[in-house]
């Protein structure tokens, strides 16, 4: 392998190799440890993921905003150069913020992690799970972006079944088959892809992502068939109705680490894919399958919402939720337009901080109380004032109340929704009512009400948990009353992908300007000097 150049950005480091390669080294210290000593398991893995974090962190100041819409910080070497298989990661504006998501998340949730968790192979499976997130979101070789997005199966799983509660082999065995099913196609997808792409171009084979969706060699036909076969992948993993059945039970069984970073990162890995490989990598096929995808969209926002409702569990309640919202960044992704795009992007991250933060509360509340049945709970503002207080604004903010990060979000991939679709857009926004029914009723029931025997006697956050939730609610605060940081770095990117898709599909353009602008600027020229007409006349 050659050495790996850092481009784009004017640095010599391999930053975004040492943000993949740092937590599997990590792994590997951790295994390589004695046994004697398990009290520094979780110190050493929170001191990996916490250089993880300041690596994230630095790249995120780096960044040049404003920038012209071009990979930044690009590391690349040939990997298998036979097959044109490269090792090439890049950053741009799409995937900024699902690296720092990334890299704040896996910190948080290792230090939150409760004293029984001590074996060191928890810890391990953890960073090598950090190091397959990071992996998926920086990848520019279909290969590689393909190991990544399998070799997360693998630590989730033993998380699940080996420190979940209840029935979690049921549960880790259900995801791992699930999104196995899904990967498969998407292998024969990217297979078909490349050597297809090598054959009607006459160049040498290369999965290079780039180079491929510039080329845009496929048929038609075979360009829509081949969307499938990742968008099933990608459905699977988001998860998409009628494939979400998986994510309930993986998420009432996992631990709470597990369920944080299922939902505030893994969760992304397939609203992700569409964006970075389905939408650019296929454009006519992704603008021909919009209805389709939006469909799905709406009716897993329907669908959560309700299934939401229905719910004893509380943990199970705020895993239906996420189907809910993850129905909204599909609609957001596929209304193909850049208001949409940018609200689907920022709702992943408002997810994965909103939703994240909600996992860890119940967790401390499962610690508490040994329970998560909502009829067994009650009248918790009394004793424990200061988590109710963190929970009611972490709800609030999943809610999309104005001035939290959750609004902005909706409110981005509602207006790209309408421009584009607008019947499906009026429906999904039924969701959000619907989202504020179940929480604020769930919020009623647990915190509301009389306080009865071990509930009277419930412990408030403590100092350690206050600063663990900290930066969640800083987070909440910031992206609902000042988005302007996150929404400058993503708009060069999202502007370029919705240029790639207007050269690449034949009327495009026209005819979402004609659905998007109804009324030209001379029309309304016109109008006004018409009622200027009209009131001189008066």
């Amino acid at each position: 392998m050659h050495a790996l150049i850092a481009a784009s950005s004017g640095a010599t480091f391999p930053v975004l190799t040492a943000l993949v390669v740092t937590p599997i080294l990590g792994a590997v210290v951790l295994l390589l440890m004695p046994a004697s000593r398990p009290e520094h398991f979780k110190q050493v893995a929170f001191l990996i993921s916490a250089v993880v974090g300041a690596m994230s962190a630095w790249v995120m100041f780096e960044f040049e905003t404003g920038a012209a819409a071009s990979f930044q910080f690009v590391d690349r070497a040939d990997w298998i150069e036979g097959l044109g298989i490269s090792w090439a990661l890049g950053i741009d504006g799409i995937s900024l913020w699902l690296v720092v998501l990334t890299g704040a998340l896996f910190p948080l949730a290792i230090v939150a992690i409760n004293a029984e968790h001590t074996p060191k192979a928890y810890f391990s499976w953890i960073l090598v799970l950090e190091a397959g997130c990071m992996g998926v979101f920086l990848a520019l070789d279909l290969f590689a972006f393909f190991v990544f997005f399998e070799i997360v199966l693998v630590p989730m799983y033993f998380l699940i079944a080996q420190w979940g509660h209840g029935d979690r082999a049921y549960a880790a065995t259900k995801f791992f088959l699930y999104t196995m099913f899904g990967s498969a196609f998407m292998l024969v997808g990217i297979l078909a892809t490349a050597f297809l792409t090598a054959a009607e171009t006459g160049n040498a084979l290369t999965f290079d992502l780039v180079e491929i969706a510039e080329s845009q060699a496929l048929a038609t036909t075979t360009a829509r068939w081949i969307f499938l076969s990742f968008a099933l992948a990608f459905a699977v993993k988001v998860p998409l109705f009628p494939v979400h059945t998986w994510l309930p039970d993986a998420h009432t069984n996992a631990p709470t680490a597990g369920s944080v970073i299922l939902a505030g990162v893994m969760l992304k890995l397939g609203t992700y894919g569409f964006l970075r490989f389905g939408i650019y990598l296929f454009p006519e096929a992704a603008v021909y399958f919009a209805p389709l995808m939006l469909t799905l969209g709406t009716i897993g926002i329907l669908y959560g919402a309700i299934a939401a409702t229905m719910q004893r569990d509380l943990k199970r309640l705020v895993a239906y939720s996420s189907v809910a919202h993850l129905g909204f960044i599909i609609i957001g992704t596929f209304a193909l337009n850049t208001e949409g795009i940018e609200g689907g992007i920022l709702q992943m991250v408002n997810h994965g901080v909103s939703t994240g933060a909600l996992f860890l509360l119940v967790g401390m509340l499962y610690e508490r109380r040994h329970t998560r049945q909502i009829s067994e709970l009650g009248g918790l503002q009394k004793p424990a004032p200061i988590f109710a207080a963190v929970f009611m604004v972490v709800m609030l903010s999943s809610i999309g109340l104005p001035g939290l990060n959750g609004f902005v979000g909706e409110f981005l991939t509602l207006i790209g929704a309408f421009a584009a679709h607008r019947w499906w857009a009026v429906v999904a926004a039924s969701g959000v009512v619907i989202a504020a029914l179940y929480l604020l009723w769930a919020y009623q029931r647990v915190f509301h009400g009389p306080a009865e025997g071990e509930n009277a006697t419930m412990k408030d956050l403590t100092l350690s948990e206050g600063l663990v939730m900290l930066p969640f609610l800083a987070a909440i605060v910031f992206m609902g009353v000042y988005p302007k940081p996150v929404l400058e770095r993503m708009e060069p990117a999202v502007d370029a992908l919705i240029a790639h898709v207007e050269a690449n599909v034949d009327g495009f353009h026209e005819a979402e300007a004609d659905e998007l602008h109804p009324i030209e600027l001379d029309d309304l020229e016109h109008l006004e000097s018409d009622d200027a007409d009209h009131g001189e006349g008066e």
